[in-house]
């Protein structure tokens, strides 16, 4: 669900990337959160936007220590295993790997598969678009940027209401 603060956080997202973006495009990711940290920072905010600031946060900050926390292979012992990794279970359910059960190793494993297969489709279909793409790239060479290629040859216009909700 997204929330009139959410809204705002993106909208102050989206202000920031803007006005750190270059006449080719791009911006770097550190400026931009650096911009962003800044424009938080300055206490301006409505109190309701600053809780929900400081909520994402807390959450970014949980979701990064459970992914240094993430079982990996570990080159000396070729094994997997820390007592101290956290293992993703689904639903928001973690378990230390050290506590983890068999039921957990099931469902680790069940989880792990489901994601892979969820990822190497999502990757299929951005091979398919990014051949397809290039492929248009090539056969007009006048064309430098994917917004003019796009629109001049798969049609896309500003009323296409697709993804019109991201912005």
């Amino acid at each position: 669900m997204t929330t009139p603060v959410d809204i705002r956080l993106r909208h102050i997202v989206e202000q920031s990337a803007v006005a750190l973006t270059d006449t080719d495009g791009r911006f770097r990711k550190n400026d931009l959160i650096e911009a962003v940290h800044e424009r938080l920072a300055r206490g301006e905010l409505d109190p309701h936007l600053m809780a929900a600031a400081l909520k994402k946060l807390a959450q970014s900050s949980v979701t990064g220590w459970a992914e240094e926390r993430n079982p990996r292979q570990w080159q000396h012992t070729g094994r997997f295993f820390h007592p101290r990794s956290v293992m993703k279970l689904g639903n928001g359910i973690w378990v230390w790997m050290g506590r983890s059960t068999d039921s957990d190793m099931v469902q680790w494993s069940r989880l792990s598969r489901k994601n892979r297969a969820r990822v190497d489709r999502a990757d299929d279909k951005i091979q398919d678009y990014s051949d397809e793409v290039l492929d248009a790239f090539r056969a007009h060479k006048h064309i430098t940027c994917l917004e003019d290629l796009e629109r001049a040859v798969f049609g896309w216009s500003e009323d296409q209401a697709d993804q019109a909700g991201l912005f």
